[in-house]
């Protein structure tokens, strides 16, 4: 089964457009917990059993692991979703992006040392720096093109006066990952949930792509506008949300409460599907 036939059948099986980010932050556990890194594990152990069968995908964020010296942990709690939860694939969030062999190097960590089913990566190295990626059969990468963060308009937003048609940044990336770079069908686009007009955009340029799209909840995208602007229903989207539901309580009640508010994100996001 490739990446893409697990997020279309995760979306069927769990009525389901949310990705559950993890980010942990031991300085936001719950009082039990908190300030203790050696309790990650823990933590996002027990968000994934709360939302297992809510979400279209897991999204770990490496540097919350790499951070406090936690990699370890990362690699039992994929094996710990792949028991819990064998049918919501895994987006490792690493925005990799370097050339030739570090490069191949990155993709094994990604695909060999932690097993994920995709990864994301910058493209502004280019293809080389995205293809070694692509020798693994079956996974996926996400090529980031659209960022949330008010700084993407530094570079992501500039026109390209030597490309035919003179297209700002961002759509030209959307037009190599449906086009000539995802020579496999393994590509997909990162697309801020805070900008739903360029989501439109994206979709416009690159209608067949799978999109993953942050934003929503703590960073104050609008779920009901991106699930307008992205969906299409033979293409996914991935619509991620994290601080929202990883700290819903700071409680010892905080696993039914992540539980809780990823109700409410899924089912405010399928309310919105055309």
């Amino acid at each position: 089964m490739t990446f893409i036939d697990m997020l279309q059948d995760a979306q069927q099986r769990n009525g389901s457009m949310l990705c559950v980010g993890l980010d942990p932050d031991p300085a936001r556990f719950p009082a039990a917990l908190k300030g203790d890194a050696s309790r990650i594990y823990d933590f996002c152990a027990a968000i994934v059993d709360a939302t297992a069968d809510l979400a279209i995908a897991f999204k770990p964020q490496i540097a919350y692991f790499a951070a406090h010296r936690a990699e370890l942990q990362l690699e039992h709690l994929i094996h710990h979703m792949r028991r819990a939860a064998p049918h919501v694939p895994v987006i490792l969030d690493a925005k990799r992006g370097d050339i030739g062999s570090t490069a191949e190097q990155y993709a094994r960590e990604a695909f060999e040392r932690y097993g994920a089913d995709a990864v994301t990566l910058s493209p502004f190295m280019g293809f080389d720096s995205v293809q070694p990626y692509l020798q693994y059969e079956g996974k996926g990468a996400f090529l980031l093109c659209r960022t949330s963060n008010p700084g993407g308009d530094d570079l992501q937003n500039q026109r390209l006066a030597s490309v035919d048609g003179q297209p700002l940044l961002y759509e030209h990336v959307a037009r190599l990952a449906q086009g000539p770079w995802n020579v496999n069908g393994q590509l997909g686009l990162v697309v801020g949930a805070t900008y739903p007009a360029e989501i439109e955009r994206v979709r416009q340029v690159a209608p067949t792509v799978p999109l993953l799209i942050p934003g929503v909840g703590a960073q104050g995208g609008d779920a009901a506008a991106t699930v307008k602007a992205g969906w299409r229903a033979d293409a996914p989207i991935v619509v991620n949300s994290s601080r929202a539901i990883l700290y819903a309580s700071g409680g010892d009640d905080f696993a039914d409460a992540a539980r809780r508010e990823a109700v409410k994100t899924r089912d405010l996001l399928a309310a919105a599907r055309p």
